[in-house]
Formats: structure tokens, C-alpha cells, sequence
């Protein structure tokens, strides 16, 4: 067969206008046959209260169901578990979801309001180091009513919504999880289109179509299989010897740079994503990246577009905003403020700030997550070339890696971003506002403000000048030096179709959309 390689957007746009709906692309149920998968995206946790990562969050849009989602394609939530969700008041303050009545979690019993109020709940509550609870800054509390749930907010949040249909709105049993710790093992209570019939870490997850699912999809997958890698190198090892037909997150870049469209054994589907990778910085008092020009110089240091072409072969694109291009509110603040390297204007900065040279910081990366350890080294070599900064490199697996910058012992550690919904405030409180996911202990009053007012339009092109503003404040503090932005590749064997709606920068991971020709 031929090898198709086409943007994911366009072809979800051929798929409009023959009038298909990418949600009944699912394979025929007389098929049995499992899909194989492969990532290097680990999961850290199998309770949606202890992760806040895309692999965790990859696996709990199988097996688990939000009240919301997004379909191919979409920016916009549609209901899941939920049968209508709105908001309703004008303020934006409160929100109401009357559930899907016939939900079932594996143990029998019918899903209901309750489930849900216990889910968001307990997030709070346990508030784990490396869970979601950032991610709902807003929410004040949750009635429960029969099928009726209604969630009151602190502060007008329009892009509360998309939060809801992320993993961390994962609806679980709230008789099979603990009010307050995660919940440890290999099992999983979901109402999502797939059931986890077993699980071993860092090795594999075995899913099966449950036959009870009912939601946004018009019907469950193949089995599937799904394979995780310590490496990239590792994946493409099993990638060349058939362990696996399909790789996705991710081949080496070497290998992404060379795929050949005209390769009849496979099938090639590469998009522009909204991925970013950032090099976040310590900002508290103390630590060797406090002083803001400190920070500065650095940015006036690294060269994205020699990190881009040399580490990454050209698969990614320098980035020099925190909002990633294609979102609303994207701007080039880092180009302007830091538009080429110079280290004599890094070393006036260092200079006023009245530290010692050289500036002596630790580097933390996850190892195995990409050509991290390449793109630390040349960032290293790039700071050290100047004379102005010592920089010790450190790699860490990926939990304990989590773990070490949720615990503020790094001074500096670089970390992708895959956006949590199709929106540009996923790249604003969860990257620089106060008390953020990345824990930079950085906080700015400003920038603080700017999301909240961002939080008030329902149209959200209405928010871009806030945006805009939080990011020429980011470029001038530099608790974050954006570093690039990824496009997303697939890659199947040539007879496994669907690979293009698996991944599309909602969040969502479709792998009841995967099918064999």
C-alpha cells in the first residue's frame, strides 16, 4: 500500500467536507486483532490525583471518562460522561452538568453525581507534588444531586471547561478510591471506552473495549497494547524489528528527520503541535538563579536556532514565546527582548547584579524523555563558552526527576509541555502563575492578574492583548526561557490506519481511532 504522509488538520478538514465524522472511524467488531503501541510518554501514576503528565494523562482518556471532551479536531469541549454541561450564570461562576443516566463502573454500580464530586474533591484534598490540583486554582466547591453536579468558582473561569475535560477530570469510583492518598496497584475503576485488564510499569498496558462504555464515542476500538520505552532509541530499536506498529512520543530526531514519505511499508503523519520545551529556572531567594539578571544573561546566551538544527535534526522550531504558535496571544517577546546571542550584554547584567563569576547552577533533565541529555550538553557548552556561568548536569528517571523540581532542589531543569487543552491558558497559570505546576517558586502580581482578566472572556480571541502582556512581563522576568516547539509525528505500519486522529494537541489519546487495513 501506499504511504500516506499529510498535517493531521488537513485531513480531518477532507473529512468534513465528504461529511464522515472522525468519531465513526472505528473498526468493525468481528476484528479482533490487538494493536501495538509504543511511546516513551511513561505513566506515573494510575490515580488521575497523583499525575499531571502526558503519559499518565494518555492512558486515563482510555479507561477513565471526564464529563467532557474534545473531538478530533475540536477546540471546543463536547460531553462525555456528561449528557449537557453549562455555565450558568453570566459571571461565569458557576457551572452545571446533568450526567448520562447507565454509567457503569466495573464493579456494577451506576456512576453518579457523587462520583463526580468525590473525583474533583479529593484532587484538592491530597493536592499530590506531581498531581493536577494546580489545574483548578478556581474552584471554590462541588454540590452533588442525584445526576446533577454543579462546580462553584472563586473567579470568573471560562476556560474552566476545558480543564474538566482534561485527565485530571477523571471521574472515579468513589467507592474504590481513598478520600485521602492515592490509590496504589495496577488496577483502574473507569467508565472509558477501554477497559486495563493488566499493567506493569515502565513495560506495558494491555486494554481491552469495555462493552459497557456509552460517552462521546460512537463505539470502541480493537485491543490494543501498549508498550513503553526507556528511550527513544529503544522504541526505534522496536520500531526497525516490528515489536511494535505504531511509534508515537517519540523516535530519536535523527530518525524523524529521515522518514520517507515514499516508504511503502509504513505510513507517516506528521502535524504542527503545540508542544513547547521550556528551561524553567528557581527563582526563590537564595539560589543561584534568584536575581532576575542573573536569569537574563542566560537568555542571552542560549541559541534556540543552533539547539533546533543541531539536537533536533530540524524536527523542532525555536521558540521565543511561551504561548506556542497557532494559539491565540502567541508573540515573539524573547526574539524582541533577546533577539540573537550576545555574551557581552549577558556579562553587563552579571556584572550589576554583583555575583561572582562564573555563576555556578545545577541542570537537572529526565533521562530517556527525548535527546534531553544531548540538549542539556549543548546548552552547558553554550553558557560555559562565555566564561560567565558553571554548569553541573544531572539526569534523572522520569518520576524521580518530577519529584526533585516539585521539591525545589533544582536550580534549573528543562521539561516539554504538551498543552493540557486548546487553549493559551494552559501555557499561563500552569507555567508562571503563582504557586504553577513547574514550581519555580516565581510570582508576579501582574502576571497573576492578567490570567485572571484573561478568564473573563467566553470568547477567548477576546484575551490575546492579555496574553500578549503576561508574556512581555514573563521576558523581562525570565522564571522560563522558552526553548521550542515540537510538531507532532505518528508513525504506523501500512496497514494500521487511523494514526492520524490519535494525538492532535487536545489531549486526548484515541486509540479506539487505530484500525488494520
Amino acid at each position: 500500500m501506499r504511504s500516506v504522509r499529510i498535517r493531521i488538520l488537513a485531513g480531518l478538514l477532507v473529512l468534513a467536507a465528504v461529511g464522515v465524522g472522525a468519531w465513526q472511524l472505528l473498526p468493525s467488531k468481528g476484528d479482533a486483532k490487538t494493536i501495538t503501541v509504543g511511546t516513551t510518554d511513561g505513566v506515573t501514576s494510575l490515580d488521575p490525583a497523583g499525575a499531571y503528565d502526558a503519559g499518565s494523562w494518555a492512558l486515563f482518556s482510555n479507561v477513565f471518562q471526564s464529563l467532557l471532551t474534545f473531538a478530533p479536531g475540536g477546540t471546543a469541549p463536547v460531553p462525555d460522561a456528561a449528557k449537557s454541561c453549562a455555565f450558568v450564570r453570566g459571571d461565569l461562576t458557576t457551572y452545571r452538568c446533568e450526567l448520562r443516566g447507565g454509567l457503569t463502573f466495573p464493579s456494577g454500580r451506576t456512576m453518579n453525581a457523587e462520583d463526580v464530586k468525590y473525583s474533583f474533591d479529593r484532587i484538592l484534598k491530597i493536592k499530590a507534588p506531581v498531581g493536577p490540583a494546580s489545574l483548578f486554582g478556581t474552584l471554590g466547591s462541588v454540590d452533588a444531586d442525584g445526576m446533577t453536579v454543579t462546580f462553584h468558582l472563586t473567579s470568573s473561569d471560562a476556560t474552566f471547561p476545558f480543564k474538566v475535560a482534561t485527565g485530571a477530570g477523571s471521574i472515579v469510583d468513589h467507592t474504590a478510591y481513598p478520600a485521602g492518598k492515592l490509590r496504589t496497584g495496577d488496577r483502574v475503576d473507569g467508565t472509558g471506552p477501554y477497559t486495563l485488564t493488566s499493567y506493569a510499569k515502565d513495560r506495558d498496558a494491555v486494554l481491552t473495549p469495555s462493552r459497557h462504555y456509552q460517552g462521546a464515542v460512537s463505539g470502541t476500538g480493537r485491543p490494543v497494547e501498549l508498550r513503553y520505552y526507556a528511550t527513544p532509541e529503544a522504541l526505534n530499536t522496536a520500531w526497525k524489528d516490528k515489536q511494535v506498529e505504531v511509534a508515537t512520543d517519540q523516535l530519536p530526531p535523527g530518525v524523524l528527520a529521515g522518514l520517507n514519505p515514499s516508504d511503502p511499508t509504513q505510513r507517516v503523519y506528521e502535524a504542527d503541535g503545540s508542544e513547547t520545551r521550556n528551561l524553567y529556572f528557581n527563582t526563590r531567594a537564595g539560589k543561584p538563579l534568584h536575581e532576575p539578571k542573573v536569569r537574563r544573561a542566560i537568555a542571552w546566551l542560549v541559541d534556540r536556532e543552533r539547539l533546533a538544527a543541531t539536537v533536533y535534526d530540524g524536527t523542532v522550531d525555536p521558540l521565543y514565546s511561551l504561548i506556542p504558535a497557532g494559539l491565540t496571544g502567541h508573540t515573539a517577546s524573547f526574539f524582541d527582548d533577546y533577539p540573537k546571542p550576545d555574551p557581552e550584554k549577558a556579562r553587563r547584567l552579571l556584572t550589576q547584579a554583583g555575583v561572582s563569576l562564573p555563576v555556578h547552577f545545577t541542570y537537572g533533565y529526565a533521562e530517556g524523555r527525548g535527546a534531553g541529555e544531548q540538549e542539556g550538553a549543548q546548552i552547558k557548552k553554550e553558557l560555559e563558552a562565555s566564561g560567565l556561568f558553571k554548569v553541573t548536569l544531572k539526569g534523572y528517571e522520569w518520576t524521580a526527576f518530577q519529584k526533585q523540581w516539585a521539591s525545589g532542589k533544582l536550580d534549573a531543569y528543562a521539561v516539554g509541555w504538551v498543552a493540557d487543552f486548546p487553549d493559551p491558558d494552559t501555557f499561563g497559570a500552569a507555567l508562571v502563575g503563582t504557586g504553577s505546576a513547574m514550581n519555580t517558586g516565581y510570582s508576579s502580581k501582574t502576571v497573576d492578574r492578567l490570567i485572571k482578566d484573561s478568564r473573563r472572556f467566553a470568547e477567548r480571541t477576546e484575551a490575546d492583548q492579555d496574553f500578549r502582556s503576561v508574556q512581555q512581563t514573563v521576558a523581562e522576568d525570565v522564571p522560563v526561557l522558552p526553548l521550542w516547539q515540537a510538531k507532532e509525528y505518528v508513525v504506523t505500519t501500512e496497514d494500521v490506519g487511523g494514526g492520524q486522529y490519535l494525538s492532535d494537541g487536545t489531549g486526548v489519546f484515541r486509540l479506539w481511532s487505530l484500525t488494520t487495513l
